[in-house]
């Protein structure tokens, strides 16, 4: 079982078409017995971007109707979610002090820093962070993550 951390950028491409959807929808299938983990703010940021294609045009509004149902049911169903605590607080405040990130970008890997720390103290292997922001896999690099875009999985 591989374990995956994917951020806001990323888990939207499984209920939205868009470069790496058929990889993000491969990965992320229960069938394949992924652990798939996301923080407990990355269905509030899915369902803005959603809201916001839909008030533009980009997607009609019975498609963002259903991206949200299938988020929440993905969400109580089949996602690990990282809660956000005071330790995940901090820890994203220690990395705005050290890198360039938007607010949400560091509590979104402060969360999959947890998780892997998480992880190999329990003997598993750590996770496979996923984003689809190169700002945010550059400061996930040097944070000691490893780490996937799937934008560059057409």
């Amino acid at each position: 079982m591989t374990h995956y951390f994917l951020d806001s950028s990323a888990l939207v491409k499984r209920y939205v078409i868009e470069t790496g959807t058929a990889w993000v929808r491969s990965i992320t299938t229960p069938r394949t017995g992924n652990s798939v983990i996301i923080a407990h703010i990355t269905p509030v940021e899915i369902v803005s971007g959603t809201m916001r294609r839909k008030r533009d045009g980009s997607i009609s509004a019975r498609t963002a109707h259903a991206v949200r149902l299938l988020v929440d049911r993905h969400t109580s169903r089949e996602y690990k979610v990282i809660g956000l605590s005071d330790l995940i607080v901090q820890r994203a405040e220690n990395l705005l002090e050290q890198h360039v990130l938007r607010a949400y970008d560091a509590v979104q890997l402060a969360s999959a820093l947890e998780s892997s720390y998480r992880l190999v103290a329990a003997g598993l292997s750590p996770l496979i962070f996923v984003a689809a922001d190169h700002r945010l896999l550059a400061v996930a690099t040097s944070e000691g993550l490893t780490t996937d875009d799937p934008n560059g999985h057409p």
